[in-house]
C-alpha cells in the first residue's frame, strides 16, 4: 500500500472523487486529504488502484495527517504533475513516483510523496468536434487559474517544512515538478512571492523535469515566471531533451522554445545561472528506454531512463555532480 497526501483545487465529481472543474479563490475550497493506493507495479507506470480516500479537511492537513507526514523522518517529494492527467492518474503517478524511488537503493530516495493536483482533464487530445489542440489547450488554462491555490499550497507548504526540520533537522525537502506542473509552479510562485519570500530555503533541491514553460522564465524582471525560485532552493536541476515529443508540439501551439526543450535560452551565462545553483541536464540522448511506446515515451524520459532516474536520485541526495549530457 502506498500512501500519497495530496491537495487539489479540483472540484470534487459527486462520487467521492474530483474532476475538472476548478474551484474559486478560497483556501476552504482547497481540499487537502489522504489516498491509499494499492497495487503499484514498477513495470507497468499505469498501474496502481486509489482504494480510499480520507482525512479530508479545507484549506490545510489535519493535524493528524500532518504529525503523520513529520514523525515519519523520511526525506518530502512536493510533487507535481504534469498535462494530460486525471485525477487518478495524478494520484497514482506520484504512488508510482514514491515507489520508484524508494526502491533505488538510497536511503534519501525513501520519501514521503505530498502532491498537489490541478484540474488537467486527463485529455492529450479533445475529442470531436473540438480541434486536437484543444486538449492541450485547456490543460494550460487550467494550469495557470491555478496559480491562487498552487501559492496557498506553497505557503502550506512553508509551514510544513518548518515542523518537518524542527522534528527532522538533516532531512530533505525536495520538490519534483513535470511537465506543465512547471506552468502551473510559475504562476504559483509569482502570486506567491508577490506578497512575500520566505526567510529561508523552501526546498533543498528542486528538479523541473520535461518543463513546459518558456525558456526565459528564470529572466523575467520583477520576480516573474521562475526567477524568484534561485532564493528559494540550494539546487536547481533541470532535466531537458529535444527529442521530447511534447516540447515540439508546445513550441508550436505557444511559439516559443520551452525549457524542457534545450535548457534555459542564456544557459552557458554563468552569471545568470551559477553553477552552484544550478545543473543542466542534457538527456536528448538517452537511449535505454523505448522512444514510441507509449507514444509520449520521450515526454516521460525522467522515470523511464534508469540513466535519468539514477541522476535524479544523486539529485535528491545532494550527491549529483554539475552539468551532465548523457
Amino acid at each position: 500500500m502506498t500512501t500519497v497526501y495530496f491537495a487539489t483545487n479540483r472540484l470534487p465529481d459527486g462520487t467521492g472523487s474530483f474532476g475538472t472543474g476548478i474551484v474559486g479563490n478560497d483556501a476552504n475550497k482547497i481540499t487537502f486529504a489522504i489516498a491509499e493506493v494499492s497495487n503499484v507495479q514498477l513495470s507497468d507506470e499505469a498501474s496502481g488502484h486509489i482504494d480510499r480516500i480520507y482525512d479530508r479537511t479545507p484549506a490545510n492537513f489535519s493535524a493528524a495527517a500532518t504529525n503523520e507526514i513529520v514523525s515519519t523522518k523520511k526525506n518530502l517529494l512536493v510533487f507535481l504533475h504534469g498535462f494530460d492527467n486525471s485525477f487518478d492518474d495524478a494520484i497514482r503517478r506520484a504512488g508510482f513516483n514514491r515507489e520508484w524511488f524508494a526502491t533505488a537503493g538510497n536511503a534519501a530516495a525513501d520519501m514521503t510523496v505530498v502532491a498537489f493536483t490541478w484540474p488537467s482533464a486527463g485529455e492529450l487530445f479533445a475529442p470531436p468536434p473540438h480541434l486536437p489542440a484543444d486538449g492541450y489547450k485547456n490543460d494550460q488554462s487550467q494550469a495557470g487559474k491555478s496559480g491562487w491555490h498552487l501559492a496557498y499550497f506553497l505557503e502550506v507548504i512553508d509551514q510544513l517544512r518548518r515542523s518537518y526540520k524542527a522534528a527532522n533537522p538533516s532531512g530533505r525537502v525536495i520538490l519534483l515538478a513535470h511537465s506543465m506542473g512547471n506552468f502551473a509552479l510559475q504562476a504559483g510562485l509569482q502570486t506567491w512571492t508577490t506578497s512575500h519570500l520566505p526567510d529561508d530555503l523552501l526546498f533543498d533541491s528542486v528538479i523541473l523535469a520535461a518543463a513546459d514553460e518558456v525558456d526565459t522564465t528564470f529572466e523575467q524582471p520583477g520576480g516573474g515566471r521562475l526567477s524568484n525560485l534561485p532564493a528559494l532552493s540550494n539546487r536547481i536541476s533541470i532535466y531537458y531533451s529535444r527529442c521530447d515529443i511534447a516540447m515540439y508540439l508546445s513550441t508550436t501551439l505557444n511559439l516559443t522554445r520551452r525549457l524542457g526543450f534545450d535548457g534555459p535560452d542564456d544557459k552557458q551565462d554563468q552569471a545568470v545561472y551559477p553553477p552552484a545553483k544550478f545543473r543542466m541536464i542534457d538527456c536528448t540522448n538517452v537511449g535505454d528506454y523505448p522512444p514510441v511506446d507509449p507514444p509520449d515515451a520521450t515526454h516521460q524520459y525522467y522515470r523511464r531512463s534508469k540513466l535519468v532516474r539514477a541522476d535524479i536520485v544523486a539529485a535528491i541526495a545532494g550527491t549529483a555532480a554539475g552539468n551532465r549530457k548523457f
